[in-house]
């Protein structure tokens, strides 16, 4: 019995090593030899590991794969669009006021051509999904990007269009309480664990 469970386990760590070193983006395994001696290693991603999900019903189990849809279209959005913004507020600091509206206004027209279209084919659950995961990605609200960029007028007019559709602006990302689902799940696609 011991015999047959060290083969086992033998060929498991041998799988896992093969593996290791089939996965691109991960670092080769490598052999070293030291004072006549060979030793083998080799670096592995990160795997996190979650209790099972346990669903009252149907209708909470669709929710959590609408959830999981949601997060994978508007994650890579939310971190291009984070990337924008860190780069905008790069470019405004070094220019005078008036240079920073003709600026906005050129910049504003690129990216209205570069995500109109994707963003009138989100759902308005995927339209929320992008506003939490703005506020996680920047530390900011929506309704505070859109007062920075914009002004505090119109940002209070897009709060008052969100609130017609039950949706608020000023809505924070809470990882710890509320969003940790949400949190399991981009940490799960982040590393091509879902």
């Amino acid at each position: 019995m011991k015999k047959r469970l060290y083969i086992l386990l033998s060929a498991c760590l041998l799988t896992a090593g093969l593996h290791a070193q089939s996965i691109p983006s991960a670092p080769t395994a490598i052999s070293e030899q030291e004072e006549n001696d060979t030793l083998y290693y080799a670096m592995l991603h990160e795997v996190y590991v979650y209790a099972p999900l346990k669903f009252k019903n149907k209708r909470q189990e669709r929710f959590y794969w609408k959830t999981v849809r949601d997060v994978k279209k508007t994650l890579p959005y939310a971190k291009r669009i984070s990337q924008a913004i860190v780069e905008a507020e790069d470019t405004l600091a070094k220019m005078e006021p008036k240079q920073k509206r003709q600026w906005w206004k050129k910049r504003e027209k690129e990216l209205f051509k570069e995500y109109e279209k994707d963003f009138r084919n989100m759902t308005a659950s995927q339209g929320r999904m992008l506003m939490l995961l703005l506020d996680r990605e920047c530390d900011r609200t929506s309704y505070e990007l859109i007062a920075t960029f914009k002004n505090k007028f119109v940002a209070d007019f897009w709060q008052f269009i969100a609130k017609l559709f039950k949706n608020d602006l000023k809505e924070e990302y809470d990882a710890k309480d509320k969003d940790r689902i949400i949190e399991r799940i981009i940490t799960l696609v982040e590393n091509d664990q879902l």
